[in-house]
């Protein structure tokens, strides 16, 4: 893929060296087009180095190629790291006083801008206001993280993580353009709740949460806001979103109930344990001399899909659950699905099978896709940002519906 990175004049400038080469590692064709402030920063010989092809901050080098009009032209993916609120402000008003906002201007590709700058200038009206307007135009907006920054200064305003800005942004490529879930807040439940025992011990399971992270890194691309809520991930939350940690499933539950408060979709993709222990020990349950197992004693846990179904606060609220199943004497996994489907009340369900190996854990799944009454809606079959993306294909076709 041609991609071209712009990176502006802030200290985060030094990240977007990484970010430089985890996409040329990945293949991809990379030209650089740093700001006059950006190289003060980070210097020229260091990204014609990583990518491989001269670097320019001037609309009037190389005219003969016309560079300000073809690099955007020729681009199949546009990333700014970091964009200071210089850069924002320029670019909202359609400037083109060097080579970086000329070449935002003739862009036609997606555009993904990775903002990093101290918390007030962030929190600034002129920002806020020019990232509204970058969003309305279709262009990627990613939150930036809360935490160091320069100095001993701390708060939101850090640039994510270069993995996660390359995420983001490739995931924006693989939404074909769509921004069908603008102006929608989502809230994703992922990953697996944990039971205590005691202060050592908890009943789990396998889920790592990277579907429920792949239908938060596409609902952002699509243009969602998003909150995550994750419990116990074992891969990264993704840039922009609102990320709310939980381990147990009453930390799970609460969480879900406060934030569908303000969600028009809430998508239920945690693997949530069916029972806890009925106590939990204040210290480690040692072995019994006589070789004795102590016994455990369970309860079942609240069915959380079922409540949000049954109280949405917000007029129009869809809510979609997993239901992750395996096939027994009752019947196959679509069977327990289907059962799944009419008793919870959600408007959809998604319903894999899992296993070890299977589901959880993977890159890939395949999900059906029912509707409350048990009927086939949709489905898919692959990576999970590839499954991610059929499932919003129905969403927002009911949403717009």
């Amino acid at each position: 893929m041609r991609i071209v990175l712009g990176v502006a004049g802030g200290i985060a400038a030094y990240k977007a060296a990484l970010i430089l080469r985890l996409l040329t590692e990945s293949g991809h064709d990379v030209r650089v087009v740093p700001t006059r402030a950006a190289l003060e920063f980070v210097g020229r010989a260091t990204w014609e180095a990583l990518s491989g092809h001269p670097v320019s901050t001037e609309v009037f080098e190389d005219v003969a190629d016309v560079p300000h009009v073809r690099l955007g032209r020729e681009a199949e993916l546009v990333i700014v790291a970091p964009a200071t609120a210089d850069l924002l402000a320029r670019a909202t008003h359609g400037r083109a006083d060097d080579l970086l906002t000329a070449t935002l201007l003739t862009a036609t590709c997606p555009v993904v801008m990775a903002p990093a700058m101290h918390t007030e200038m962030w929190q600034h009206a002129a920002t806020r206001a020019n990232v509204a307007t970058l969003r309305e135009r279709g262009v990627l907006v990613i939150e930036p993280d809360s935490g160091r920054l320069t100095g001993a200064d701390t708060g939101p305003g850090r640039l994510p993580e270069p993995e996660a800005i390359v995420a983001a942004a490739l995931a924006a490529v693989h939404t074909g353009g769509r921004r069908d879930l603008t102006g929608l807040r989502v809230t994703i439940s992922a990953g697996g709740t944990r039971e205590p025992l005691d202060p050592v011990r908890f009943l789990g399971n396998r889920s790592s949460g990277k579907q429920g992270v792949a239908l938060a890194r596409t609902a952002l691309a699509r243009g969602a806001e998003v909150t995550l809520v994750g419990a116990n991930l074992t891969v990264p939350a993704p840039a922009g979103v609102a990320l709310v940690s939980v381990e147990s499933t009453a930390e799970l539950r609460e969480a879900m109930h406060t934030a569908a408060q303000r969600a028009d979709v809430v998508v239920m993709a945690a693997a949530v344990a069916d029972f806890r222990p009925a106590a939990h020990a204040s210290h480690k349950i040692k072995k019994q001399p006589d070789g004795t197992v102590p016994p455990l004693e369970l309860v079942q846990n609240p069915d959380i899909l079922a409540e949000l179904a049954a109280t949405r606060s917000v007029p129009g609220q869809l809510v979609l659950g997993f239901a992750a199943e395996t096939g027994d004497e009752h019947g196959d996994v679509l069977d327990h699905g289907r059962a799944k489907a009419l008793r919870k009340g959600a408007d959809l369900l998604a319903v894999n099978q899992v296993g070890v190996g299977v589901g959880f854990g993977t890159a890939e799944n395949t999900v059906t896709l029912l509707d409350g009454s048990g009927i086939e809606v949709g489905g898919a079959s692959g990576s999970k940002d590839t499954v991610a993306h059929a499932i919003w294909d129905v969403v927002a076709d009911r949403m717009a519906q």
